[in-house]
């Protein structure tokens, strides 16, 4: 995102309090946004508004995180005057990534109705591009994942609101608010557009480079409607058939484009669109998990797969660690970073696989500690510091380990 290394320092806890944005950097932020806002003029602009909307949902997310509710009060009242802002001026008034942020952030602070009301009228004033617009897709994308994150059991999700929204997406008309039905013929009708928009966009072959782009943006938001739509309306296994089916052709066009050009550059657009198809597959099988009983094993598999293409992925390496620390046998971990680390330059498997076993190192010494008479240790400790320490001395001799200050922070901090 470009600026975490002015704007504030990560993951370095002082005591109790974590180190959040330094004053200093943050001004510099401000400034350099509000210079460029005076410079920039049309489109530019209105990316630059959408850039800077990000930043400060960033920042709210960071205080839902650190638990400080009068610093997200106030980070809360600021960001969404900003938004207003946005919004009125006359070249935002319909562009919808800003509408989609500012309904976001809404969300965030707990405002459900507000957010709705801001979706709502969004979706109404967005015209009728049902499954080719692209912003449309993405906007009722968003809106129905945050309506799921509400359920606690998809029994009865058939006439919720998330299949309201994806409903209507299909039906190229008007947007008309939740009334609280959905009608079953509807649902059925919606079943056969996704189904022929996906086959559409499966076997479609852009003319240009642009194309390409535009294209693979809009696959990714018409595959996680359809999956979600097919989560809530017949299962998860559903959903995951459309994830594996976007994914495979996603695989051999871009296989195909590289034997054509004869090198990677190829690929123009193809890594990125199958690496978001990939995130939204792992993030509704862990919510999957969190509302219903369901093995852990696809979720491993799928996560695996994806890191062995995109070490660098930081939201996917955050999912496989947390699904690791509920399994008592560290070596199938240990043996998968190995092999990562071996084959790939990113410093993020490295970070990741220290940050596992500090994890790790925690939960030991919260039992061996445990205040109860007679101490039954559950997991030994064997020799999880010197594992750290080596792990640390293996990064920081990489080539980019050597000139990473994070890492190096890191270490100094573990040894004190």
């Amino acid at each position: 995102s470009g600026f975490n290394s002015i704007g504030h320092i990560d993951t370095m806890s002082r005591g109790r309090h974590q180190i959040g944005h330094h004053k200093e950097g943050e001004e510099f932020i401000q400034n350099v946004f509000h210079v460029l806002s005076q410079i920039f003029t049309g489109k530019e602009k209105s990316n630059l508004a959408i850039c800077w909307l990000q930043y400060e949902i960033s920042k709210v997310i960071q205080c839902l995180q650190a638990k400080k509710k009068k610093k997200l009060k106030a980070q809360g009242r600021k960001s969404k005057k900003l938004a207003k802002n946005f919004l009125k001026a006359a070249d935002n008034r319909n562009n919808l990534s800003l509408w989609k942020l500012y309904a976001y952030l809404e969300w965030l602070l707990g405002n459900t109705d507000d957010s709705r009301k801001v979706f709502d009228t969004a979706l109404s004033t967005a015209g009728t591009g049902g499954l080719r617009s692209a912003q449309l897709c993405s906007l009722s994308l968003l809106y129905a994942q945050l309506e799921v994150e509400l359920l606690d059991t998809t029994e009865g999700a058939v006439t919720s609101r998330a299949v309201h929204i994806l409903t209507k997406l299909t039906e190229n008309g008007p947007y008309v608010p939740y009334s609280g039905q959905v009608l079953p013929v509807n649902v059925l009708k919606a079943r056969k557009s996704y189904e022929h928009a996906l086959q559409d966009y499966l076997s479609r072959t852009p003319v240009s480079d642009q194309d390409q782009v535009n294209d693979t943006d809009q696959l990714v938001n018409l595959v996680g409607c359809y999956a979600l739509f097919q989560y809530l309306t017949v299962g998860i296994d559903a959903a995951v058939l459309i994830y594996t089916q976007a994914s495979e052709k996603l695989v051999l066009s871009g296989s195909q484009k590289c034997e054509n050009s004869g090198e990677n550059s190829g690929v123009l657009n193809f890594p990125t669109a199958l690496e978001a198809v990939t995130l939204l597959h792992t993030n509704l099988l862990r919510f999957h998990m969190k509302i219903s009983v369901y093995p852990l094993n696809p979720l491993r598999e799928a996560l695996t797969e994806a890191l062995k293409r995109y070490p660098s992925n930081q939201s996917l390496w955050r999912s496989y660690i947390h699904i690791q620390r509920k399994s008592h046998s560290a070596s199938k971990a240990r043996r998968f970073f190995d092999s990562v680390t071996r084959s790939t330059n990113s410093l993020e498997p490295w970070l990741f696989a220290i940050q596992a076993e500090q994890m790790r190192k925690k939960l030991t010494e919260k039992v061996q500690r445990a205040d109860v008479g007679e101490i039954h240790c559950t997991i030994p400790e064997t020799g999880l510091t010197n594992r750290i320490v080596a792990l640390f001395e293996h990064a920081v001799q990489s080539e980019n380990g050597t000139h990473c200050p994070l890492l190096w922070r890191m270490y100094l901090n573990f040894m004190v």
